[in-house]
Parts: C-alpha cells; structure tokens; sequence
C-alpha cells in the first residue's frame, strides 16, 4: 500500500451555498494502474473508516482477493469532514488560524463525491471499472454512479440506501444531542450507534450474563468499551459533521424522484442487503435493485446485522465473482 495526500487550492462550492477555500484529501493506492488507465477498483468508505480499505475490510483486498490488487488498482479516499489527512473540522481555518471545530461547514453526499471526481482526475483514471461502498460508502458510490455514468462500469452496492431513512436521521440525530451533552459525548453517540449496528440477537448471544450477576453487565462494559475505542481514534467534531452528511442523503434531491435518479445509472451493478441488518433494512436494497437498470439483487444470511457487510466477506466475495466477474 501507498498513501499520498491530493491538495485542491481552488474555491470548492458546496451544496449549502458555501465554499471551502480548497481541500486536502488523504488517498491510499494499491497496485499499478495500467496504460489504459481503467483497470481502477475505487471503494468509498463508511462514517469513521479511513483510506486503508485493507485495515478496515479485511479479506477483501490483496493478491487473488476480490479487489486483486495484481490486475487492479485499488484506491480509497478518505472523506471530506473526516479526521484522517482529510479537510474537516479538525483543520486550520485559513481565516482564523485555529481548527474549524463546530464551524466547519455542512457537508453533503454530492460534495464528497464532487471532491472524489476531482481526486480521480488528478489521478489520470479514465473510467473506474468497480465502484464499492457499503453503508454510507454506498451512499456516495451511488450519487458517483448518477452523475457519472458513463465513468462507472460496474457497481457493487451493500448495506446501503437511495435515501437515508427518517430512523437512520433519528439514530444520527439521538448521537449528535449526546455529542452536544458535552463531556463523554463522543463515547455515548458511538454506543448509540453501536445499537444500530448490531441487532437484539447478536447482544443476547455475545453479551448475555449468567444468572447470578446484579451489576456490571456485559452489555454494559462493551457499550463502553466501543465508546472508548472510537474516542481513541476519532475527532468528535467529524463524526457530528459526518452524520450530518449522511442525513443529506437523497438521491432524488432536484432530480424529479429517487427513481428517476437510479434509472440513470448505466453501471452493471450488485446489490447486497444483510438479512438481520436493521439500519439499513433489506426493503431499501430492494429498492435500489428495483430501480437500477438490470440490477441484481442478493440478501447474506448474517447475524451480526449492519456489521455484516464488513465482516461477511467470503459471501460478499463469492457474489462480486458470480455478478460483476471481479
């Protein structure tokens, strides 16, 4: 792996009206790109990942492995308003010398993608052969595949959605006001989330107590444990403005309807829901695959509900191999 840093020094309008000055964005790159210059696996990542796709999605990039960095340049960008080399709002605002903190602008789905589109052309890709992202990297994924699509040839969607949910907001907005609680705030959002991620089963089978205990459940030491591990790792600033992000999410935002937006996808695409996921529930990834052109649509029989598109990586491997012949 090798990882650089694409620095954009124009004003880049946003979708809210505003503008940053320019941005930085943090890249990681596997691989040779070929002389064609099309032989591009790009994957978009999700909330609080980074550009290492092979960090954070394990089994899935490598020699012979479903992005075959042999044949393949495989590239992941870290996102606008994150914490990892990328413009956010832990960087120094050029007006005031100190870091944006809550002052950095809102973000969208559409300005992600727009800083992605500039990064590819930097890069030389004439056309991205497979588009990845699940959760919001499939938000994002798709928005590319609409205003691209002639740029994206295949497209692998999972565990994802063509709008984001009134429950999905509800889950960003419940994180966000333990965010403004202030001390700890970051620890309780990601133990929020955590809920989302998982599912009811999944916490009574991996953290159920035997019969005896009255305090220190496991539940409860694991809610915070998670809590604790992304505050390590993560800027709280990003994440309020990343859920924010994701809350922007519409596909069919002044484009008539979301269905008239997915129909403009030319991509070949895959479509995978997780069957016990309950935040981006199947119906959604049904949606997407009823509406995208010759879309096909599979559900994995996973327990560990949305975490299962990062962790069901043989079943995923099987299906891009059988669909997209990745």
């Amino acid at each position: 792996m090798a990882s650089s840093t694409f620095i954009y020094e124009k004003p880049f309008p946003l979708e809210s009206g505003q503008k940053l000055p320019g941005f930085s964005i943090a890249y990681s790159y596997f691989g040779e790109l070929n002389a064609e210059k099309d032989n591009v696996i790009f994957v978009c990542h999700a909330l609080t990942a980074n550009s290492d796709v092979a960090d954070w999605w394990p089994d899935m990039v490598g020699p012979g492995l479903a992005f075959d960095i042999d044949r393949c340049f495989v590239v992941c960008a870290n996102i606008l308003g994150s914490c990892y080399g990328s413009t956010g709002p832990a960087s120094l605002d050029p007006d005031t010398g100190r870091p944006y903190g809550s002052d950095f602008p809102l973000i969208t789905i559409r300005d992600i993608v727009h800083a992605h589109q500039l990064l590819s052309r930097h890069l030389g890709i004439k056309s991205i052969h497979l588009l990845a992202g699940g959760s919001m990297g499939g938000q994002q994924a798709m928005e590319w595949a609409i205003i691209e699509p002639q740029y994206i040839k295949n497209l692998f969607l999972i565990a994802t959605n063509p709008r984001h949910s009134a429950w999905g907001i509800a889950f960003n907005e419940a994180q966000r006001m333990a965010l403004e609680a202030g001390s700890g705030g970051l620890e309780a959002a990601r133990a929020i989330a955590m809920l989302s991620y998982r599912n009811y089963d999944m916490f009574h089978r991996a953290q159920t107590d035997d019969e005896e205990k009255i305090d220190s459940f496991r539940a409860a030491s694991y809610q915070r444990y998670q809590g604790q591990k992304l505050k390590n790792r993560f800027n709280e600033h990003s994440y309020y403005t990343l859920s924010k992000a994701m809350d922007t999410h519409h596909t069919g935002r002044g484009r008539g309807s979301m269905q008239q937006a997915l129909s403009a996808i030319e991509a070949r695409t895959l479509v995978i829901g997780i069957s016990s996921d309950i935040l981006f529930p199947n119906h959604e990834q049904q949606f997407l695959a009823e509406h995208i052109r010759d879309a096909v649509y599979y559900a994995i029989d996973s327990p560990y509900g949305h975490d299962g598109f990062l962790i069901e990586t043989k079943q995923i491997t099987q299906l891009l191999s059988k669909e997209l012949s990745i």
